[in-house]
């Protein structure tokens, strides 16, 4: 089987990594002429909306699926005339606009932030009335990793703030006072079989994932279930979903979903049975989903800007390095290591480690 893959980034990387042992090849359409993914399989190199080599790529392959939301929906529709493709075009629309996700979570009873809709500084202005400071803003579209958002906590900064994020369409959002950020993985077989695996802590940096600890027998599991099949059932997925939560007075709040293989799910790769990337593909293919039990305790730790010294990170016990073979540069993510140990206090203990090596 021929997988096609929208986005030839680290995410399509260790899917093809995944899948190869299961028979599968790859094809990356990405624009970028150095993609990371680009030496696991062919790549076409064309622009997301390029019409004749998006038909190139569905006639060579047997289904689709994309490593990012910032893949316009458009493009996952076109593909959708002519191969499968998985998650859907409907998913992707929702998922990528702020506005679109956190109006589904509210028709679903999924507790969100308090939220608005923003297309002018006028409009920002009425929110921030209705709402309050501290806030949130954010781009509809397109942000990651911190970007395309800006913290409201004054009304100094509520003045040009819609300038300074583009004069795009934007949400503004209710500052939410967490005690804690985490996230469930899940994953949805074409025949509906759903399976979760544990909620994730995680722990940011400027906007970035630095940390994410793999749970044991979390609390909160079961209404972290509840809420994402609610998701999963709505957009009839298939594939790979995480969700992201805010732990808020004994509960848990919406901050976003990403549908596709996730950042704080790397753990899965050596920590879980089986990783959601295998999962993701095993999902899209219409294979049995494997298990999502964990083997150990389990963490993550992200690389940004910079790899650390090889030889350093593989001489600690228990750590498994990630290299993604993408040039170093500053607030990129260039690779992650991954720790599997029998009990919680080594965990801790090697998380140290491998914190020590990286470069404040």
């Amino acid at each position: 089987m021929k997988i096609g893959v929208i986005g030839g980034g680290q995410l399509g990387r260790m899917l093809a990594l995944a899948g190869t042992p299961l028979g599968m090849n790859f094809a990356f359409l990405d624009p970028a002429p150095d993609a990371c993914a680009a030496p696991l399989g062919e790549h076409i190199r064309a622009d997301y909306g390029d019409s004749d080599h998006l038909r190139q790529l569905a006639d060579e392959v047997d289904l689709v699926t994309f490593e990012f939301e910032s893949v316009p929906a458009e493009t996952v529709a076109f593909l959708s005339q002519f191969v499968p493709v998985y998650p859907s075009a409907e998913a992707l629309r929702i998922a990528r606009d702020r506005w679109f996700e956190k109006s589904m979570f509210k028709e679903l009873g999924i507790p969100t932030p308090e939220f608005a809709d923003i297309q002018s500084q006028a409009d920002l202005d009425a929110a921030v009335a209705a709402i309050g400071l501290p806030a949130v803003m954010k781009t509809r579209t397109l942000g990651y990793d911190g970007k395309g958002q800006k913290v409201l906590r004054s009304q100094a900064d509520v003045e040009g703030a819609f300038a300074e994020l583009g004069s795009v369409p934007c949400i503004l959002e209710g500052f939410v006072p967490f005690t804690g950020e985490v996230s469930l993985i899940a994953v949805r077989a074409r025949d509906g079989e759903t399976r979760f695996y544990p909620l994730v802590h995680n722990t940011h940096e400027s906007g970035i994932l630095r940390l994410s600890i793999a749970s044991t027998n979390h609390p909160l599991q079961a209404l972290a279930e509840d809420y994402v099949g609610r998701v999963l059932e709505k957009l009839d997925y298939v594939g790979v979903l995480a969700f992201e939560f805010f732990e808020v007075d004994g509960g848990l709040k919406a901050n976003e979903i990403a549908p596709r293989v996730h950042n704080s799910g790397h753990w899965t790769i050596e920590g879980s049975e089986s990783s959601q990337f295998e999962n993701h593909l095993r999902a899209i293919a219409g294979l049995p989903l494997g298990s999502t039990a964990k083997v150990g305790e389990s963490a993550m730790l992200n690389f940004i800007g910079e790899v650390p010294d090889v030889n350093q990170v593989v001489a600690i016990d228990n750590c498994h390095l990630h290299h993604y073979g993408k040039a170093f540069k500053v607030g990129r993510k260039v690779g992650h290591a991954t720790l599997r140990c029998a009990d919680s206090g080594t965990l801790k203990a090697r998380i140290s480690q491998v914190e020590s090596l990286i470069k404040i």
